[in-house]
């Protein structure tokens, strides 16, 4: 029995590595078959993807309530923008920095937070989302973030020997980067401090019984979750080639925890799913009703919960566990 049951394991994890590897060859095969429009739209998607990780380790994993993660893209976007545009800093050394400054932001801002849970929570999170474009507007501000008008980035060109245009060099740029912060955050999820952050979501109590520094494990988890989402809004800045204030308003944070919901709550892969959603959804709710887009787009909203309740990663779970039993029979 035991043995069957390793077998059967093993089968199991090279079908998962077979899978894995052919998602991403569909993915490093798919700038060179769709239009340009078409890439930019897909690098935004990963990009998303990226926030949306970020979110989700901090409402899925930890159960902390967040609905101004928009406020954090912001701020990695404009440091990107200011780096570039203002000390020439190359654009990839403006993620990593990004994604420094989001941590410590991110971290910060979690300290006092400590002491709200649930919907109190989430009201601040919703009040920094609310003030960040103001604050970008801010007149002392405006020699540094462009005021109303923001900031224009020059788009890099992709290097000479890779024969690749700038819109697909950028593709697998924020590729290798999503794959990298995918490895890392699966580590983490799954080790010491992604088991202590599941505890405090289901039994706080017990878990600061156990010896968890529960204070210092939800501060981090929230510096690490902006610190993924400033790296996304660093990237969807250098992808977009524009920051203004407008472009982070509250919507933009809803849109977010929308994309963590859709995909699926504690799911890593969930990330890509939602990412498409909150992409691409708007498009199709554009194109079938150009009166009402929003409409649509809620239509679709309520399908998706209706017919996905645990989300669109939880869907394909059931769904892969029922052919497993269809083959066992």
């Amino acid at each position: 029995m035991a043995k069957h049951d390793e077998s059967h394991g093993a089968r199991l994890g090279k079908a998962q590595l077979v899978g894995l590897l052919a998602v991403l060859a569909v993915a490093c095969v798919l700038p060179f078959v769709v239009s340009n429009y078409r890439v930019f739209q897909f690098t935004l998607a990963l990009v998303y993807a990226i926030a949306l990780l970020g979110l989700n380790m901090l409402t899925g994993y930890n159960g902390q309530i967040s609905l101004g993660h928009g406020a954090f893209y912001a701020i990695g976007a404009y440091v990107a923008a200011i780096l570039m545009d203002k000390l020439g800093v190359p654009y990839w050394m403006t993620v990593p920095i990004a994604g420094a400054v989001c941590l410590l932001a991110g971290f910060l801002f979690g300290l006092p937070a400590l002491r709200l849970e649930g919907l109190y929570l989430a009201l601040a999170t919703f009040a920094l989302g609310v003030a960040m474009p103001q604050i970008l507007k801010y007149k002392h501000l405006e020699q540094w973030t462009g005021g109303v008008q923001g900031i224009v980035i020059v788009k890099p060109d992709a290097p000479e020997w890779t024969g690749l245009t700038q819109d697909q060099w950028l593709y697998f740029v924020v590729l290798a980067i999503l794959l990298l912060l995918f490895a890392c955050g699966w580590n983490l999820l799954r080790g010491r401090i992604g088991r202590a952050m599941v505890a405090i979501r289901d039994q706080p109590i017990a878990a600061q019984a156990m010896g968890i520094n529960t204070a210092m494990v939800k501060s981090l988890t929230f510096g690490v979750s902006a610190m993924y989402t400033g790296i996304a809004g660093a990237l969807g800045a250098i992808v977009i080639q524009f920051v203004a204030p407008d472009s982070f308003t509250v919507f933009l944070s809803i849109s977010l925890v929308v994309g963590v919901v859709i995909g699926g709550l504690a799911s890593i892969q969930g990330a890509i799913y939602g990412a498409l959603f909150i992409q691409f959804i708007p498009n199709v709710a554009d194109q079938i009703s150009k009166a009402a887009p929003w409409a649509i787009y809620g239509i679709f909203l309520i399908a998706f919960m209706y017919v996905m309740p645990t989300g669109v990663a939880g869907m394909v779970r059931i769904a892969i566990g029922r052919l497993r039993r269809w083959r066992k029979r």
